[in-house]
């Protein structure tokens, strides 16, 4: 499963220039608004040193890493949700999207203009957040007047059920908050609000765009940030666009890592926003091993093995019969599959098992 994740935020915080550090594909970074203005898909690949060690003992014809795919759009002004700009259009693109990233523009440059004239990423934040909910309660209006006359007068369960859903919804939005500030406790209801695929209801990851001497630490702007989503439970990341864009421009590997040491940071800043990605969405990689191929497969944590069979193909899961699971630190250990096994090291797990980062996985399955 490909995570994606889409871009927000006001037009000159750094979207563009962000999003050509993350992936090979190039939007246009320009200092006007709307200068991306068709939606930019670019596929990230996810960082992960487990799959070179492993291909150095396995020696594979191929190695493959699991992905995330970063939709660009063009920057939110405010009216967006009513079409303002090219508002309505954009936010349609992010609609079906695992999770949002919003860049917030925490650096001072003169040069670079302000499409509401001063640097305030809070105001930012909430110009952003309130089109988002004006969007949603939009789309929460609509699906209740489809809704409201079976639900109060028929007896139809599920019409019911979705009008408590949107009724709990709306009544969050009208008072100025996202959609997920809410929180259901059955599970009829949770995949009920899950389908709603609300703006407001997708976790968040606030970027902080800083100039080149915050990257480490931050400033004042991070700090405000920081006390203004203190409530959410929603990510921070600190990250220099500009110096990211610099680091992209190295070839070797060495050279990226020297530029970083010199800066004080001990990875670059998008493998650092892949990892809170991930974290964010309780997202976990497990790995295969053979000849054929090394490869990272991406699971939600908690997932049994069953389900993690079915990452890799749909049969999987439906004639699992068993998981034979090598823990990754035992497989570098000991060198090679064989020796693992020689050692006692792998074991077999059933259809209970919980799946953990990094297992080496092989699945038998009969349909």
């Amino acid at each position: 499963m490909a995570l994606q994740c889409g871009i927000v935020g006001l037009p000159n915080v750094g979207k563009s220039t962000l999003f050509n550090c993350l992936s090979n594909a190039k939007a246009q970074s320009a200092n006007f608004p709307f200068c991306t203005i068709e939606p930019n898909v670019g596929v990230i690949t996810v960082p992960d040193e487990r799959l070179n060690k492993l291909a150095e003992l396995v020696n594979p014809q191929k190695i493959v890493p699991t992905t995330v795919e970063i939709v660009d759009i063009a920057g939110l002004v405010k009216g967006a949700s009513k079409g303002e700009g090219l508002g309505n259009k954009f936010l349609a693109n992010i609609r079906e999207t695992d999770a949002i990233i919003h860049v917030l523009r925490c650096f001072d440059d003169d040069n670079i203009t302000h499409v509401d004239g001063s640097v305030d990423p809070v105001r930012d934040k909430e110009i952003i957040d309130y089109e988002l909910q004006l969007k949603d309660l939009e789309t929460v209006e609509s699906r209740i007047a489809k809704v409201q006359k079976q639900a109060q007068t028929g007896g139809d369960k599920n019409a019911k059920l979705a009008y408590g859903v949107l009724s709990r919804v709306k009544e969050a939005l009208d008072q100025g908050k996202s959609a997920r500030t809410v929180e259901f406790e059955s599970k009829d209801e949770q995949k009920c609000f899950r389908e709603l695929f609300l703006l407001t209801a997708k976790p968040v990851l606030y970027v902080c765009n800083v100039d080149e001497n915050s990257a480490v630490s931050g400033n004042k702007y991070v700090e405000q940030v920081k006390e203004a989503v203190k409530e959410e439970g929603a990510e921070i990341l600190i990250l220099a666009a500009k110096t990211e864009s610099e680091i992209a421009e190295f070839d070797s590997y060495e050279e990226r890592q020297m530029f970083l040491d010199e800066m004080g940071l001990e990875e670059s800043g998008v493998n650092r926003l892949i990892r809170a990605a991930y974290k964010l969405l309780d997202l976990e990689t497990f790995l295969t091993a053979g000849p054929q191929e090394v490869r990272a497969w991406t699971y939600r944590k908690g997932s049994k093995a069953p389900q993690c069979a079915g990452v890799i193909h749909t049969d999987f899961e439906k004639g699992f019969i068993r998981a034979e699971v090598i823990k990754y630190e035992d497989y570098v250990a000991l060198g090679s599959e064989s020796a693992v096994k020689e050692a006692g090291k792998m074991s077999v797990e059933g259809k209970e098992y919980v799946v953990q980062d990094g297992d080496i996985m092989h699945f038998r399955f009969n349909v």
